[in-house]
């Protein structure tokens, strides 16, 4: 999943794409890379951003979301927590919402996505992007996203949302302390109980950066040792500043998964 921020305010500088005509020339960029699906972002969720309008979030994706579906082949996903963007951004085309909240701020996204019969992707987020970073805690940091996973299926279900449509992400980096990131990639299979595709987004968050103790433009290399990590305990879907670079690395951590079926049909 390439992901293409449409903001001025996003923790990698690198990824901001303020020009629509930028962000599609991004996008096609990715695909030609190896992206199967593109992440569209109008509002900034980094740790201790604002909420914008939905006007002004709106006036942000709707031209790259109808620029993108007349130049890509792959789905568009909305990145949004509000149910008025979702409608906007699937009735101009958009396939997938993703929301970082799952379902959890805006009380009418899931009956905006059941309506279209759109995928949603859930996260797991401790508070608001304002504020989630203020001294999370955890006794169990992997059953506690995994308990929350499962009250949040059983919501999206009532919403009419169809299980094999739903995909969990744990949120790295979203209310979590440095060492509860690495406990959650080294517990991904735990997820898999849920029978829903699991996301993971790690690309040059500030858990690889303290590791490394470097900026977000030199984590590159630390990002696709973590989402190496993530695809060999089972994820199956990897968002990404790097589509290139990722794309060579997912294919061989898949071929380690799949071996030996996969060696028998190279």
């Amino acid at each position: 999943m390439g992901i293409i921020n449409c903001t001025p305010d996003s923790f990698y500088a690198g990824s901001r794409q303020l020009d629509a005509q930028e962000a599609i020339e991004s996008g096609i960029r990715m695909v030609a890379e190896g992206a199967d699906i593109l992440d569209i972002g109008g509002e900034s969720s980094r740790p201790g951003s604002d909420s914008v309008s939905n006007a002004e979030e709106l006036n942000r994706v709707l031209p790259v979301i109808e620029g993108l579906l007349k130049s890509v082949d792959v789905p568009i996903s909305v990145d949004t927590c509000k149910s008025s963007v979702a409608k906007e951004a699937l009735a101009s085309g958009a396939h997938v919402i993703n929301d970082i909240s799952g379902l959890g701020f805006d009380s009418e996204l899931g009956a905006v996505a059941a309506r279209f019969g759109a995928p949603v992707i859930l996260m797991h987020i401790k508070g608001k992007p304002k504020s989630m970073q203020l001294n999370p805690k955890y006794d169990d940091v992997v059953n506690e996203i995994y308990e929350y996973f499962q009250e949040r299926l059983k919501c999206a279900v009532e919403f009419g949302i169809k299980k094999e449509q739903i995909v969990f992400d744990p949120g790295l980096g979203f209310g979590k302390r440095l060492r509860d990131n690495y406990e959650i990639v080294n517990g991904l299979r735990k997820f898999e109980k849920l029978g829903c595709a699991i996301l993971v987004g790690p690309s040059r968050k500030s858990f690889i950066q303290k590791v490394l103790n470097l900026p977000s433009e030199e984590a590159k290399e630390g990002s696709l040792a973590m989402a190496t990590a993530a695809i060999l305990n089972g994820a199956q879907i990897i968002r990404v500043h790097d589509v290139k670079e990722m794309k060579r690395v997912a294919q061989i951590a898949d071929f380690l998964v799949r071996t030996p079926k996969a060696a028998e049909k190279v």
